[in-house]
This record gives C-alpha cells, structure tokens and sequence, in this order.
C-alpha cells in the first residue's frame, strides 16, 4: 500500500498552508517530513514513513531523518513506520535498539480497517453485510442518485453537513478553512474526490476521499440527520468503494478502528459502521520519537509527566 500522508499531493497541500516540506529517497527508502513547532522547540514529522523495503534500508531512511533534523535544528524526529521493511510484532523492539522511544500518544491511528478491492467488484460486495449490498442496489428506487465531484466549491455541501454532526453529536470537526484548503489543494490535481448523494437533486450527504498510486483513504463523511432513515451514508461509501475499484486502485483505507477488546472506546460506533463493508484489521506499530538533542528531548518528556500529575 502506498500511504496519502507519504505522496507528493500531500506535500503540495502542507506546503500550501505555509508548511516547510523535507522530501528525500535512497534505495529502497522515501520519506515526506513536515516541521511543526512543539514545547521542545522544532520537530521533524514523517507521517506514516519513512516507507522502507528492508530493515537495512530503514536505518538509512532513519540516518538521513537524524542528519536533516540536525541541519534544521530540530529536537526530535516523530515517526510512524508503518511500512518500514519489519512486520509489526518486531518493531518495539527494532525500534528500541535503533535509539527510538514511543510518542506520549499516536499522532495517527495504530489500528485501520482495509478493504481489498482485488478481483471482481461483486466480490468486495460479497464480503459485505447484506443490508449494504441491498441498500447500494436499490437506494435509486427512493430517488437518491450519487455523484462525484472535484470542485473546490462544493466541499461546502460536506461542511454543512460535518456542522450538523458536530452539533448532534457534541465532537470538534477539522475547521472550514482547513478542509477548503484540502479541496482546493488536492481535488483539481485529482488527488481527492468529494462523493455526494443527492435526493432528487438536493445534497442529503457527502464524503471526501483521498487517492494515493494504489489506495483510496476515506477520510471525512457526513449526512444530513432529516435523511437518516434513508442510510444513505452506506451506498455512498459503496459507491466511493466501486470508483476506485474503475480507477485501478487496490485498497480503500477506511482509516481508524478501535481496538476489539474495547467496545466502550469513543470509535466503537464508527468501527461497527466500518467493518459491516468486509474487509481486514491492520495493525502499526504507533508513534514514535527519536530524540535529536537529547538534553531538550529530556526536559521535554520531564515537563510533560509533571502537567499530566497536576491535572
């Protein structure tokens, strides 16, 4: 799989928000690195890379992190091996004896649900609950039509809805400017599409979608609540699902999931609504620092256990 976080279009966008973007390769590795400020001072983070081949080629990957990060004055590299050359039961400790400690928390999620889109379409529809296949075969007999769209503008037709949700549901959405910035980055370049289902010619949901070479990530959705009893937010992921099935692309990453043996965890109804399209639990080994200056790392870590006693 080709993670969105490691592409190009995604450095376009971050640079896009005023973002200095570190872009290097070697044989067998890449890595994206975004400098963002933190209380220690400047840090270098490489979401979901560096991408590496082999073990060997990591610790290149992982050595020309260390020498960037010592050219740009950063305190610590933050990190998220995912596909590093290693399976996921190693990499506590790889990653220890390489020199690298765990994140106080993970930046992105440790655990993602993926779809395999391999073999024909009415396979991966197979794989699913049959209220989902039912409902993507005859949601159009109720009048709800769905299309694609890569105009910047519309992405405020999933605002409206992202600000009802928030509202019902008492959670913080990413803000307007944020995702607008998103849309007009990444959906006129092709790297984004913004799904929409429609009942009779009016927006009643919408999804936005990131592609990388090989894979769809579902990243933000939401419904109207006046609609709900119609489900339309299930043949619209479907449909998401069946257009990257045309575009040649392998994978949709459904993002997140909480872990099984939790089902109090704030993802759990998410992760039902995940898992009912079929699909496959994969695990990362997490969030993971490798201290720079070590001295400010340190007093970094020391002054952040001694906010989490006060509180």
């Amino acid at each position: 799989m080709e993670f969105f976080l490691q592409t190009g279009a995604w450095a376009g966008f971050q640079r896009s928000l005023g973002r200095a973007v570190h872009q290097q390769s070697g044989p067998g590795w890449s890595f994206l690195a975004i400098e963002e400020k933190n209380p220690a001072g400047k840090v270098l983070y490489a979401p979901y890379g560096p991408v590496a081949e082999t073990l060997a080629a990591f610790d290149d990957a992982v050595a020309a992190l260390r020498a960037l990060a010592v050219k740009q004055r950063a305190v610590f590299v933050r990190m998220e091996p995912v596909d590093a050359g290693f399976p996921t039961a190693d990499a506590g400790t790889l990653l220890r004896a390489r020199g690298l400690l765990p994140a106080p928390s993970n930046q992105q999620p440790e655990l993602s649900w993926i779809v395999d889109l391999e073999g024909d379409f009415k396979d991966v529809l197979a794989g699913m609950k049959p209220t989902n296949r039912n409902l993507y075969r005859n949601i159009h007999k109720k009048g709800v039509t769905f299309r694609s769209s890569q105009d910047p503008e519309e992405i405020s037709i999933l605002l409206h809805f992202l600000h009802l949700t928030a509202a019902r549901n008492g959670f913080k959405p990413q803000s307007d400017d944020y995702l607008g910035s998103v849309a007009r980055s990444l959906l006129p370049a092709g790297a984004g599409t913004l799904f929409i289902a429609e009942l009779e010619g009016e927006p009643i949901a919408a999804a936005l979608a990131y592609d990388s070479a090989d894979t769809r990530t579902y990243a933000h959705a939401a419904l109207d609540d006046a609609h709900r009893k119609l489900s339309a937010g299930i043949p619209l992921l479907v449909t998401l699902m069946a257009d990257a099935k045309e575009k040649g692309l392998k994978y949709v990453d459904l993002w997140g999931v909480a872990p099984e043996d939790q089902p109090d965890h704030k993802w759990a109804g998410f992760t039902a609504f995940k898992k009912s399209f079929g699909g496959r639990e994969v695990a990362y080994p997490g969030t993971w620092d490798l201290p720079v200056n070590k001295l400010r790392y340190g007093a970094y870590q020391l002054a952040r256990k001694l906010r989490e006693k006060l509180r």
